[in-house]
């Protein structure tokens, strides 16, 4: 799977208050106190790393260019200045936190999970793989399907001045700059408890700030590789869609649990097996290879749903703006001011304005 398609790079809201609503949750309000604070203690300035004798030419250029798409975000995508992506840290370790996504054996709609101030989000995380995998083991013993991940990077949502970090400090520029893109997002508009309206906002600006990026300074050749990823991706989405849709229909079905649950062993030996296809395709590409070596099941599908689903309706509403991004915000922040009912049906609604989004919207 390439790094940038679905979000390995999908934010977790860390929860550094000591608000404490229930004494089941202290020991992991601790955990994620603890981690960030560590994280935050591994920051200095990126001029001090850059004049570090000991810095690597690799990990200088990288923050160089880390440097000018952080001005690009401000200046030409009108994303918060502030001291976040001013600050390199390095954490000696793959991801900045491992996250966990649950769901029911038959039902596409997720765990859900409420902090203070974040709010309820369909994802839990941890700055320990071995305390992720644990809590991973309860909720499958619990019978639920379980995804858990690695994340490279998440926001604060501004309490904090957010690092550049080791665990995604070497991508490619443009993945680079849609990750800083996408957490600034975060930072410039969160609703609380709504992460499909959240993640999807995120990701239209980064996909569309990448698009700016690329057309100032990328060259001929580096934009048609970037056109033949989007395409994949695209690809690979309506193949994810049209396999949702299908498990949608089946635990809708009045159906004995153990049929349901061949035939959703067989939906997804289709789902492989249509990937295949689809890769001799694509002249036998291997990036989305990553995705089928962990075991399909319905957190899988609602990890990718959580990050995507709106994401047709925000780029009509980019369209409705005539591309001006300032204006594409206010008509999100008016959006997000309604109560979540209406908000997603008026997200449902602009979903209907396109082929894509009439594929999403057909299943809940």
């Amino acid at each position: 799977m390439e790094k940038r398609s679905f979000l390995i790079l999908f934010p977790f809201a860390a929860v550094i208050v000591m608000l404490l609503t229930s004494c089941t949750e202290i020991p992991y309000m601790v955990h994620c106190v603890k981690g960030h604070l560590q994280l935050l203690s591994k920051r200095q300035p990126v001029e001090k790393v850059l004049k570090d004798p000991d810095c690597s030419p690799q990990l200088k250029k990288q923050l160089e260019v880390s440097q000018r798409i952080r001005d690009f975000a401000s200046n030409e995508l009108f994303l918060p200045e502030n001291g976040s992506y001013r600050s390199y840290a390095d954490l000696e370790r793959p991801y900045a936190v491992w996250n966990i996504v649950a769901a029911p054996e038959f039902s596409l709609i997720p765990v859900q999970w409420c902090f203070p101030f974040a709010g309820c989000v369909s994802y839990r995380g941890y700055y320990s793989i071995e305390k992720a995998d644990h809590y991973a083991r309860k909720l499958k013993g619990q019978g639920k399907d379980v995804y858990l991940y690695g994340v490279a990077a998440y926001s604060t949502l501004n309490w904090f001045d957010d690092p550049l970090l080791n665990t995604f400090s070497n991508d490619p520029t443009p993945d680079l700059a849609a990750l800083i893109f996408h957490e600034l997002s975060h930072q410039l508009l969160y609703v609380k408890g709504d992460s499909a309206f959240n993640e999807a906002f995120a990701k239209t600006v980064e996909r569309e700030g990448v698009l700016r990026w690329l057309e100032k300074y990328a060259t001929e050749e580096e934009k048609t590789l970037h056109w033949h990823r989007l395409r994949r991706e695209e690809d690979f989405m309506a193949l994810i869609g049209q396999t949702r849709q299908e498990l949608v229909g089946l635990y809708a079905a009045d159906l004995s649990d153990e049929a349901k649950r061949q035939r959703k062993k067989e939906l997804l030996e289709t789902l492989r097996h249509r990937y295949g296809e689809l890769k001799r395709s694509w002249g036998d590409y291997p990036g989305y290879d990553r995705w089928f070596e962990k075991d399909l099941n319905n957190a899988r599908f609602v990890s990718i749903d959580t990050y995507r689903r709106y994401v047709p309706a925000f780029e009509t509403l980019l369209r409705q703006s005539g591309g001006d991004l300032r204006k594409f915000y206010a008509l999100s922040r008016s959006i997000a001011e309604l109560p979540q009912k209406d908000r997603h049906l008026h997200m449902e609604a602009l979903l209907e304005t396109t082929e894509e989004g009439r594929s999403l919207a057909a299943a809940p």
